[in-house]
Formats: C-alpha cells, sequence, structure tokens
C-alpha cells in the first residue's frame, strides 16, 4: 500500500477532497434512481457485497437507533461499519470504522482510488444528459469502499432520505429496521404517510428481516405486504417484544426489554426519553435478528455493556451546566413532540428557554405549537445553513403561538444564544436552555460551547 499524505499536507488534501464532494449537489437534492451509484459499485467490483448489512429507516429515530446498534454489535465482538446523515461537523463523522470516524488519511486514499471511477459514470451520465453523482451518492461509495477495505464483518447503515431510491439501498440488508414513519421530505416521499411508508419499505429485501417501530396501522399494512411480497419475516414492537419497564436515571434511563429470545433487565441507556427506550428496543431486536435469526438470547451482560457506552451527539444533549444548555436535532412535528415528551420526562427546569432556527421548507408551526407547553420563552433566530427560515417570519410564526411577551427575534445565534441564557438565569437557579430545529442548529451552538466530539 502507497504511504499517502501525512501532517499539514494530509490536512490540506482533506480539505481539497471534501472541497471536491461538497461541491456537488446537495444531499436534499435527491435523484430517484440508482443507476449511478450502482455502476460505481459493479466497476468497483462490488463493495457493498462483501460484508453483511443492517439497513434502517424511518422519519426519525434513525441516527440513534444505528449507533445502538452498531455498539452492539461491536460490545459482540464485530467490526462494525456505521454510515449516518447527516453530520454534526465533519463529513468525515458519517463512515465510522469500529465506532470511530473515518480517519483523515483513509479518507483521501479511499477517495483517490474510487474518483476516477466517479468520474467515469458521471461522463456517461452527461453523454445522456443527465447529472453528476450527488455528494450523498458519492458519500455512499466511499463508506462502501472504505467497509470493504477495512474489512469491516457487519455495516450499520441509515438511509439518507426515503428508502427505495436511496442510495444506499444498493446494499441488501439482512436485518431491515423502521422506526416510526411520519410525514417528512413531502417533496421527495409523497405527501401522505402511506406514500412515504411506501418509498421506505424498499429496503425490506428477499428474505430478510424486517425489524419494526409501532406504525400508524395504514403504515403497518404496507410494511406487511412488502414483507409478504419478498418473502421476508417480520417482527413488530408491541407485538414481538417491547420496553416492559422504564426508570428516569441519573444521566439516563434504566431498561427491561422483552426480546424475540428472552427479557433482559437492568438496562442503562444514558440517553433520555420514552423515545430512546422505544428506539433501544428496536436496536436490541435488530442485533437478535441478525446474530441468532431471534432464536437466541444474547448475553444480558454484553447488551447492558453495549447500551451503556452508547452516545448520540446533538440528541437531547447537555453540553454546558450552569445554566444547563442541551441540544436536539428535532427538525419535524413527530421530533419536536419526542423533544417536548422527553424534557417533561427526564428535566424539571424552573424556566427553559428556547432556542429555535428551522429551515424553511419545514413546519415550523406544527414544530412550534408542539414546543410551546414545554418552553417559558423563545428565542428565534437562523442557522448557519442558507436554507435557515427568514428569522423575521420565524419570529411572526412564533409570537403567533407563543404571544408576542414570550417571544424574542435575535438574528445571530451567538447573541441568541446569550439571550437565551440571561432569560434563564432570570429568577436565579434552576434555568434551562435547549437549542434545537435543526441537525445544524444543534451543531451551531455545540461548536459555539467549544464541544466537538461525536
Amino acid at each position: 500500500m502507497s504511504i499517502g499524505p501525512t501532517g499539514p499536507d494530509l490536512t490540506a488534501r482533506l480539505a481539497e477532497v471534501e472541497a471536491q464532494i461538497m461541491g456537488r449537489a446537495p444531499e436534499h437534492d435527491l435523484v430517484p434512481t440508482l443507476d449511478r451509484v450502482a455502476a460505481v459499485m459493479e466497476l468497483l467490483g462490488d463493495p457493498q457485497r462483501s460484508f453483511r448489512v443492517i439497513h434502517l429507516t424511518g422519519t426519525n429515530g434513525k441516527t440513534s437507533t444505528t449507533r445502538m446498534i452498531e455498539a452492539l454489535c461491536r460490545e459482540h465482538g464485530l467490526r462494525t461499519g456505521r454510515f449516518t446523515s447527516p453530520h454534526l461537523h465533519s463529513m468525515r463523522e458519517r463512515i465510522a470504522v469500529d465506532g470511530e470516524p473515518v480517519s483523515a488519511d483513509v479518507l483521501v486514499q479511499t477517495w483517490d482510488e474510487v474518483a476516477p471511477i466517479i468520474d467515469l459514470v458521471d461522463a456517461r451520465s452527461a453523454a445522456d444528459g443527465g447529472p453528476r453523482m450527488t455528494f450523498f451518492e458519492v458519500l455512499v461509495v466511499l463508506a462502501y469502499a472504505v467497509f470493504a477495505d477495512a474489512p469491516v464483518d457487519v455495516a450499520v447503515v441509515e438511509v439518507g432520505m426515503g428508502g427505495r431510491w436511496d442510495a444506499t439501498n444498493v446494499a441488501d440488508g439482512d436485518v431491515a429496521v423502521v422506526t416510526p414513519i411520519d410525514i417528512d421530505h413531502t417533496h421527495f416521499l409523497g405527501s401522505t404517510v402511506e406514500e412515504i411508508a411506501t418509498e421506505k419499505a424498499g429496503i425490506v429485501k428477499p428474505g430478510a428481516v424486517l425489524v419494526t417501530a409501532a406504525q400508524d396501522p395504514a403504515v403497518a399494512e404496507i410494511l406487511t405486504e412488502r414483507v409478504e411480497q419478498v418473502s421476508a419475516s417480520r417482527y413488530a414492537a408491541d407485538e414481538d417484544f417491547g420496553v416492559v419497564s422504564r426508570e428516569v436515571a441519573l444521566g439516563g434511563q434504566l431498561l427491561g426489554f422483552r426480546g424475540l429470545a428472552g427479557d433482559y433487565d437492568e438496562v442503562f441507556l444514558p440517553l433520555h426519553g420514552e423515545h430512546q427506550a422505544a428506539n433501544a428496543a428496536l436496536a436490541l431486536v435488530a442485533v437478535e435478528a441478525f446474530l441468532g435469526g431471534g432464536e437466541r438470547r444474547l448475553d444480558p451482560d454484553v447488551v447492558r455493556a453495549g447500551f451503556a457506552a452508547v452516545t448520540s451527539p446533538g440528541r437531547l444533549e447537555v453540553v454546558r451546566r450552569s445554566p444547563t444548555i442541551l441540544v436536539d436535532a428535532a427538525h419535524n412535528p413527530h421530533g419536536a413532540a419526542a423533544l417536548r415528551d422527553a424534557l417533561a420526562d427526564a428535566f424539571s427546569f424552573a424556566r427553559l428557554v428556547g432556542i429555535v432556527a428551522i429551515f424553511a421548507d419545514k413546519d415550523a408551526g406544527a414544530m412550534l405549537e408542539l414546543l410551546e407547553p414545554a418552553l417559558d420563552h423563545v428565542v428565534v433566530t437562523r442557522n448557519s445553513s442558507p436554507r435557515s427560515m427568514n428569522v423575521t417570519r420565524l419570529g411572526e410564526i412564533a409570537a403567533g403561538i407563543f404571544g408576542p411577551d414570550r417571544v424574542s427575534v435575535v438574528p445571530a445565534l451567538p447573541d441568541a444564544l446569550e439571550e437565551a441564557v440571561t432569560l434563564a438565569e432570570a429568577d436565579g437557579l434552576g434555568g434551562g436552555v435547549v437549542a434545537t430545529g435543526s441537525v445544524v442548529t444543534a451543531a451551531d451552538v455545540r461548536l459555539l460551547l467549544g464541544v466537538k466530539e461525536t
């Protein structure tokens, strides 16, 4: 193997590679075809066939559940790959091996290997009047190449959007996991839960095992039809498995599960909220299905160790104390509802102030209505994305829900953070701040407070 650049040269080369990838069409510009990714994979020798896959889709909870599954697999002695999106601070976070973001040198070397093939497929597409591969498609190619070269035993892969046409779907999952499905990304996936579920059901492959969260009856029916079409197996929360006990604990929660092959008790999960407990049940059963077909009980001590090691940055994460500042990546109504409930479940603030910056294409009104009972005051602002909603417009929406006296409009996020802290501390001790509305909002506040670990 040739030795690549090191030190400052590696830093400069990594920046070049990241700029080349970021210069492509963004991931929210979904192109509904697998043709380009499949063509690159074939020319590379189909690296996605060299490891087993656990594939995840859904509307909310995908990243947390992916990280839980990966941690459990790693605790069971498997070498793991993990692919998630979006990232908080660096695109390297999206591609992890053995729980750590791909190293700069591996990313650069892998890019140098796959870039000529990507260029070839781009040229073919252009000749047919088509677009270049998107940012997300290229990252999928990189991830699967990194995982094959590592090599990993299992890749735990979160879709970018949807399922059927998602670039990750060039791989076939042994286990397909579907977190709760709700309305989101309607301009790509459809305007009803039935249309969205049909797209997401596309990750269930012939002979695979489907592990699904409790779903709307219409969604459950579509998933069941897909299982029957491809002769897969199906395990559903509240039918075949579930959370049987839950206690709020310092720094997280203590859980008991009914799995496919037995019960598991006294499991500490260092994440907050009933929704994370449900995600944990999905993760446990996905690993049961993957390792033993659901017929072999996992070692409870290994399960406990795996869950205890789970982190999910940006998901109701405490990033500062005194006052407590939390960040949460809720970016749609379903996520806002989960955040509201988790705040009530796990925290007790004398006064809670929200910092909210939401993308312009999201349902800000619905999100704010759901958050209103949890927040004493809201500071609306902008995050660093060009997609962030106009702050004046967001302030008008917020004022109509909270009332003008409970809303502050502060265009610059650093100033908004300062304003929120001042408001939270106005009545003395016991106040808190939560920054939410987007993954970018959570990332921006983490960065402002010097938190970069993922």
